[in-house]
Parts: C-alpha cells; structure tokens; sequence
C-alpha cells in the first residue's frame, strides 16, 4: 500500500500527520508512505526526523494584509499544481491523506482529477475554506469535534479525535522527575506558558508585562516557552532574570513539560487542546486572533462550554491573565475539576482510527 500524506505548516498540522504515519505503519509495516508539504516550512525538517521522505512544493498561503505578495499567489498555485501532479504521478499512491495547511490544496486537489482517492483529517471544530471544497470529493471525513455535519457531508464523517504523538501520553515519570529534567525547582507549583511551535506574541508580552506579579509570586515557577523566533527578545527582559522563571526558545519533549506543570497557559490549536485533554492539565487558553475563520476561539469555546478549561481573549491578556492564573494555582477543586473535564474529552485512539480508515480507504479503491 502506498499512502501520500500531505499539509503542515506548523506543529498543529505536521505532528498529527506523524502520528498517523506511525499508526499506519503499526497496522502495515510494508505501508509505503510519503509526505508533500510546502518549502521553508516545519514539515520539510521535522518528517525526515520522524523518519520519512518529504517532497515540497512551492507554495504559500493568502496574505491577510493588502500586500504585493498576494499577485503572486496564482503562480504559485499553478506552478504547486504542476509539482504535486509529477509527485502523484511517479509515486502512484493508494490514497491520499490530507491535514490541512498550504500543501494539502494542490495535492489533494491533483489526486481527485487522477482519480486517487483522498480522505480529510479536520483538527479544529470550525473548518476552514480549502477543508470545505476539497470534501466535496473526499471519500472520508475524520473530525475532532461533534456537530461539523454543518461542514461536510454526515455521511462521510467519522468522529476520531486528533492524533497525538504516542510519547505525550506515555510519559513514564514522577512530576519532581520531570521538573529537575526541565531544571527548575522540584518542589513549587509550576505554570507551563507556551505559544505552539513557533511561540506567540501577546502571551510573551503577557509574562514580560507582569515581571512585579511573578516578582510576588516566588511559590510560582514559569516554565516559558517563547519561540525561537521571539527568543532574543524576551529572553533578555527583566522578568526572564528571575528565579522562578525558566526560559526556554523551544521545547522539544512536551511530555516532560505537561507532566511538569500544574497549570497550562497556551493557545487553542487543534493539537494542543488533544495533547491537553490526553494528560488532562487544567489550561487558561489564549486563543489566537490571526488564524483562519477564527477557529481557535471556537476551538477554545467547545472545551470552557463543557467547563473543561478557562479562556482569556489575546486582546486581555496582558491585563487579565495573572489575575485568573493566581486564582487558579490557589484553587486545587477547579484544577481537578477541569482536569477530570478535560480527560473525559480525550482520544487516545484517534490515530489508529484514521489509520484504519486510510487503509480501509484504500483496499476500497
């Protein structure tokens, strides 16, 4: 069986494609697999180090902003067509996956004209444009949130829950084990504050805003992700200098940060609020403004209406989000209360049901 995985962009989109890659792989060792992603972006350095091959296409997504950049984006459209046919083409997949981001559009779109069926894994709870059209031909939809029947057609969708990374879960270690992994002290209450793979602005200014709370607050510790993109900024600011605060550009063993801490500040991607509800860590979600169909507002607001996690708006949150994290960390009946909300929420299957359901797809074809 040959399967082409395609999407990324970010972490959100490239480790639940890993995931399912892996969880093919444990049905059909014999599965040939093989990623199409979009050049310059994460996919094209994290696949190969999850062990599989990657082709990249040319290809970028809208600007938001009025801005040259965007008269070029027929071009390259055109020009990731062209790529993703001579892919399909030589590679002679079974089956297509895609995952979303700016690679999944071209080659899924190529594999419905060549007639290679194609299924869709939707991570958010509201889905975005290209999901929408590209369902139209898919053959299976798999989702992550109920009520997306307003999205796709019902009988296509099947409820699995978004792949996680089998390690997130199988975290064999003490919380005190963890914390002197990270290096920070085994005893304090710890707040994990991180922005998806490639950090995230206002939750940074949010902490290097507030250096005179946590200046206060020496019972709490910070384990702060800012992004390696936001690192030689905030990494120099007062706040970073202090004792209770451990900064870090990137953190590639999420396991050992969730098991860590005992709060959770972070954004709403898909696949943080699945590695979230796996290890059930009780989350103020900062949802992010600048994504599609603002979906990580809705993401967000499926976990607090079934009061499995807190919300501040990214417009709030250099104001409000110490005050509620103070609550919080003094409150152990919310923390558990969320927690046990949140790990009654959780998959952990989901990656061996789109599994069966890609090879069952393609034994269909």
């Amino acid at each position: 069986m040959k399967v082409i995985i395609s999407g990324g962009g970010t972490g959100g989109h490239v480790f639940p494609a890993i995931a399912i890659a892996d969880a093919i792989r444990r049905q059909q060792p014999d599965a040939e697999i093989l990623f199409v992603g979009a050049k310059g972006k994460l996919e094209m350095e994290k696949v190969p180090a999850a062990g599989y091959q990657i082709k990249g296409l040319d290809i970028a997504g809208m600007q938001r902003k009025l801005t040259l950049k965007n008269l070029t984006l027929p071009f390259k459209v055109m020009t990731a067509l062209w790529q993703a046919r001579k892919i399909v083409y030589e590679f002679k997949p079974d089956v297509a996956v895609g995952v979303g981001g700016y690679a999944s559009g071209p080659l899924l779109k190529v594999c419905g004209w060549m007639g290679i069926p194609y299924v869709i894994q939707e991570q958010n709870s509201y889905a975005g444009v290209t999901n929408k059209l590209l369902a139209k031909k898919a053959a299976k939809v798999f989702v992550a949130y109920h009520g997306m029947d307003r999205f796709f057609d019902a009988k296509k969708i099947i409820m699995t829950g978004n792949p996680v990374r089998a390690q997130i879960a199988g975290a064999d270690m003490t919380t005190e084990e963890a914390r002197a992994g990270i290096g920070v002290d085994t005893n304090k209450k710890t707040t994990l504050v991180f922005g998806g793979s490639l950090g995230a602005r206002t939750l940074n200014e949010a902490i290097a805003g507030n250096e005179s709370w946590i200046k206060a607050n020496q019972d709490v510790q910070f384990i702060w992700q800012v992004g390696k993109l936001y690192y030689d900024d905030f990494s120099k600011t007062p706040v970073a200098e202090l004792p209770n605060v451990k900064v870090l550009p990137f953190i590639e063993d999420m396991a050992t940060a969730y098991k860590a801490a005992d709060v959770v500040v972070c954004r709403a991607g898909a696949l943080t609020i699945s590695e979230l509800a796996l290890v059930g860590k009780p989350a103020i979600l900062v949802p992010s403004p600048n994504v599609a169909e603002d979906h990580q507002t809705h993401n967000a607001m499926a976990l607090v209406n079934e009061g499995a996690a807190l919300m501040v708006r990214d417009d709030e949150a250099k104001t409000s989000l110490m005050g509620l994290l103070g609550l919080l960390m003094k409150d152990q009946e919310k923390q558990q209360s969320l927690s046990n909300r949140l790990l009654a929420l959780a998959r952990p299957g989901a990656a061996a049901a789109i599994a069966s359901g890609i090879i069952e797809t393609a034994g269909n074809a």
